[in-house]
């Protein structure tokens, strides 16, 4: 697979907000209904916190920045985007992820529960 941003997903790696750790501790290593989620990773010109191939499933954990006007507008686009390429986002703000992580963790497994009906066996 022929990936760009190669070098800012590293590097995005090695600079984690403190809710991206939190939440990044309670998805890997297929901990959460069985899937595998990668950290930063990049899907054409954008780079999603967190995604799991297997189900299509971005995650995103968002700071103030996203819910000013032209961080929505970006947000809208990049969600339509990367919707066409069949890739569901779910996006929490920070304060969810470290005050919440529960209702976060929920909502992810219910998501993965959907796409898991609807994926057809082989």
């Amino acid at each position: 697979m022929n990936r760009i941003n190669i070098n800012k997903c590293r590097s995005l790696r090695k600079n984690q907000t403190d809710a991206e750790k939190k939440l990044w501790n309670l998805i890997r290593n297929r901990q959460l209904a069985g899937m595998k989620f990668r950290r930063q990773f990049s899907i054409g010109k954008y780079i999603l916190d967190f995604y799991s191939l297997e189900c299509k499933l971005g995650i995103e954990v968002d700071g103030g920045q996203h819910y000013e006007n032209e961080g929505v507008r970006n947000d809208e686009l990049r969600t339509r985007d990367l919707t066409k390429h069949g890739v569901q986002i779910l996006r929490f703000n920070n304060l969810d992820v470290l005050k919440n992580i529960e209702g976060v963790y929920e909502l992810i497994q219910r998501a993965i529960e959907i796409k898991k009906t609807n994926i057809p066996s082989p």
